[in-house]
């Protein structure tokens, strides 16, 4: 994350799935950087949630503002934090859910192939051995 004077606010390598918030030093246009180094494909979703907390020290004073309100302010960032929250672990559950489908496609797969390598093993065993007590063939290959 780049701020809009070109310093790095923050840096994050080779995690996936992972979140993370930062208080923005001061107003503009943030850059958000992501970077695939192998080249296989990848998915990227996130979230911005640009919020406020009103502290008590950046308020007016008492008699201009009541502190129910800076409850409710506060209250309002969680519950979107809440929301956020559980818009991550849907995205989240999604995907292991194709990892899941895609994991369990593979192995059946591999389970009829190996099924069926094994009933053509067990035929062409069945023939040889047939073939090697007919009557047709001499009795020198027993």
């Amino acid at each position: 994350v780049t701020s809009p004077g070109g310093n790095t606010v923050y840096t994050m390598k080779g995690k996936s799935g992972d979140k993370f918030d930062f208080k923005a030093p001061r107003g503009g246009m943030y850059k958000f950087c992501f970077h695939n180094p192998y080249g296989a494909p990848e998915t990227v979703s996130f979230y911005i949630h640009v919020g406020h907390i009103p502290n008590e020290h950046n308020l007016a004073k008492d008699e201009h503002l009541d502190p129910i309100n800076v409850k409710i302010a506060e209250l309002k960032e969680a519950l979107e934090s809440v929301t956020a929250e559980q818009k991550y672990l849907k995205a989240r559950d999604a995907r292991h859910r194709h990892t899941n489908e895609s994991t369990r496609r593979r192995v059946m797969f591999y389970t009829m192939a190996e099924y069926a390598a094994f009933m053509a093993a067990s035929a062409l065993q069945v023939i040889y051995i047939r073939r090697l007590f007919s009557k047709n063939v001499g009795y020198n290959r027993v």
